[in-house]
């Protein structure tokens, strides 16, 4: 216990950054913690904001879920960024090329800037027509308006907050981005009632204050990311130099970031027109499933983090010219995910209805939520396997192999199949619930037998 409590201190330290040698379980476990930590903080950024909005009233929470629907596109070109970030960090620390990644964190920099200020500077003027076209009222939009302009104007902030966690975890410093999002997310947790209900000297901002909070947290997050990239003892220190345009680290960033990006955008489609093959059942299957869902997504957010180790792993040890070992890596992250899932899947099957209780106690609305928890947990052992391996490939730098896979199993498979079984077969909800279970499991066993093949060993980013 004293070995683990001491190992547990060094992954929340950060003591260690290149993991190309020595143990692939201490290097899993030290990389996994703060990432699994960071995944936690990430979440409940959307947590806090909703828990205080909805104090306001509904027209608030609606505000709040207008702008977020639309900040997606954001969201989704940050994620596709910070998966590029880390395959590019990682490859060259793996080179012990630390300059190369200092120039790549800086081209990093200059992209996301620039790509917020063109995706915020539109929203910021078109706040109004925004939520008009996402179908607010005359209402809504006037005491809206404001809360999204704020955060579209922040979309440099929530841009950086994402991809430069991605070069943190691609240097090795996933504790730094780890606690970044403490950081944030802290100041976030204090501000949100300070400025919604005015504390203190603070006047009341209602839902603007939310806005306000949230940025604040953010950019001091930001700053406290930008301080440990540039500080002389870190593993890397990015220089005003290293932001300089440089044409051949763009076009590659931005050619690994469209494989990010799209494996998000297919995803996030294929579960809204889940949702939509659901509604025509009623409002309580759709409620059912969206606690079944919220539930998942975050009892998964360990999984996460140790898929995103093996990116890293994997991108680093084939910067040191270790195929092999970047293979052995992923495996043994898949196995420990795996083992972690089927636990979980265990404890769901058989308490679902105690922990679905939790939420809701509306019969129907339960007895929905319990059929999707039980069902998705069949597929456990395959999703263990497809979330490891496809961001292991993300993290060789093939972004665009987990794009295709999800293309297949998502649309062409997961959403047709949800139809016919639901509507044409007569299965119900329980329809969908299994099109999700034989799908992803289909994708982890695609994704092993790509993984399998080894061409991810030669990609060169």
């Amino acid at each position: 216990m004293t070995k683990f409590f001491r190992l547990f201190l060094a992954a929340l330290r950060g003591t260690e950054t290149n993991f190309t040698s020595g143990s692939i379980n201490r290097a899993i476990f030290l990389l996994s913690v703060p990432m699994i930590l960071e995944m936690v903080m990430e979440s409940l950024f959307a947590v806090v904001d909703v828990f205080f909005v909805a104090k306001i009233g509904t027209e608030a929470v609606a505000t709040v879920g207008l702008t977020e629907s639309v900040l997606t596109i954001v969201y989704s070109i940050a994620i596709g960024l910070s998966t590029a970030a880390t395959a590019l960090v990682a490859r060259r620390i793996g080179e012990t090329n630390k300059e190369g990644a200092s120039r790549t964190i800086g081209q990093v920099i200059l992209v996301s800037i620039l790509v917020s200020i063109v995706l915020g500077v539109p929203g910021f003027l078109l706040a109004e027509d925004i939520l008009r076209l996402m179908g607010g009222d005359k209402h809504l939009i006037s005491n809206g308006v404001g809360f999204t302009r704020l955060i579209f104007a922040s979309s440099p902030a929530i841009m950086l907050l994402y991809t430069l966690s991605g070069c943190l975890r691609g240097a090795g410093e996933a504790s730094i981005a780890m606690r970044s999002l403490w950081l944030a997310n802290g100041a976030n947790i204090i501000l949100c009632p300070v400025f919604i209900f005015g504390l203190g000297p603070f006047p009341e901002l209602g839902v603007m204050g939310s806005a306000l909070a949230t940025t604040v947290g953010r950019t001091l997050g930001v700053v406290y990311q930008l301080y440990s990239l540039t500080r002389p003892k870190g593993n890397v220190q990015v220089r005003q130099t290293d932001i300089m345009p440089d044409i051949a680290i763009v076009r590659n960033l931005l050619s690994l970031a469209v494989g990010g990006t799209s494996q998000f955008l297919v995803g996030s489609a294929s579960w809204i027109f889940l949702t939509r093959i659901l509604s025509e059942f009623g409002s309580d299957v759709v409620a059912g499933y969206t606690i079944a869902i919220r539930i998942i997504v975050f009892t998964i957010l360990p999984s996460w983090g140790m898929a995103n180790a093996a990116a890293t792993l994997v991108g680093q040890n084939l910067g040191a010219g270790q195929p092999e070992r970047a293979a052995t890596s992923a495996w043994r992250a898949a196995f420990c995910n795996m083992l972690f899932l089927v636990a979980v899947g265990i404890g769901f099957f058989i308490g679902a209805a105690e922990i679905v209780g939790f939420f809701n106690h509306n019969s129907r609305v339960v007895s929905i939520a319990v059929e999707c928890l039980r069902v998705f947990c069949i597929g456990y052992v395959f999703m263990a396997y497809g979330m490891v391996l496809s961001q292991a490939l993300n993290g060789a730098g093939d972004t665009r192999t987990p794009t295709f896979i999800n293309i297949v199993c998502f649309w062409v498979i997961e959403i047709p199949l949800a139809y016919i079984l639901a509507t044409m077969l007569n299965w119900g909800p329980q329809g969908v619930f299994w099109s999700v279970a034989i799908s992803e499991s289909l994708l982890a066993v695609i994704a092993i037998w790509v993984f399998r093949r080894g061409r991810w060993k030669t990609v060169q980013v």
